[in-house]
C-alpha cells in the first residue's frame, strides 16, 4: 500500500470516529509531504493505488472511488464548479485505471473496469470495461 493511502486511511478513520483536528493535521501534512490533495472526506475504497505516492493528484472532497483502482500522477478528479450542485462530483467504479494527467470533471460515473488514457479529459459517463482517450475523452474500439 502506498504511503499516501495509509495517511488517508488514518485520517479517514479518525474523521469517522469524530475525533477533531487530527484528521485535518494529517491531511495538511500529507499535502506538504506527498504533493497530493486527498481529503479524508472523500470516499476511497480498498486497495486503491496511487503511483508515485499521488504526486500532483487532486481529488474533490466529495468524490467516490471504488476498490482496486490505479491512479497515476497528476490526475484531477473534481467538481464542475457549479454552486448548489451537491452531486457535481465524479463517482469512480471498481478496478478503474486512470492514466497520468487525466482529468475527470463533473457529475460523471466511471463504470467498473474502465480505463482512462493519459491526459484524457472526461466530461461524460464512461461505460463499464470501456477504454476512453482524448480531449474530450472518446471510446476506443478494441480488437
Amino acid at each position: 500500500m502506498h504511503a499516501v493511502v495509509r495517511w488517508y486511511y488514518l485520517a479517514r478513520y479518525l474523521y469517522l470516529k469524530r475525533i477533531p483536528l487530527i484528521p485535518q493535521i494529517i491531511y495538511k501534512l500529507s499535502r506538504i509531504i506527498f504533493a497530493c490533495d486527498l481529503k479524508y472526506t472523500a470516499d476511497v475504497g480498498k486497495n486503491v493505488g496511487f503511483f508515485h505516492n499521488g504526486l500532483g493528484v487532486v481529488i474533490h472532497r466529495d468524490a467516490q472511488i471504488g476498490d482496486d483502482c490505479l491512479i497515476y500522477q497528476n490526475v484531477t478528479i473534481g467538481g464542475n464548479g457549479k454552486t448548489g450542485d451537491e452531486n457535481g462530483v465524479p463517482t469512480i467504479g471498481k478496478g478503474v485505471f486512470i492514466g497520468a494527467g487525466a482529468v475527470i470533471l463533473g457529475p460523471v460515473t466511471i463504470g467498473d473496469g474502465a480505463k482512462i488514457g493519459a491526459n484524457s479529459v472526461v466530461l461524460s459517463d464512461v461505460e463499464p470495461n470501456t477504454t476512453v482517450v482524448g480531449i474530450p475523452a472518446r471510446r476506443v474500439v478494441s480488437t
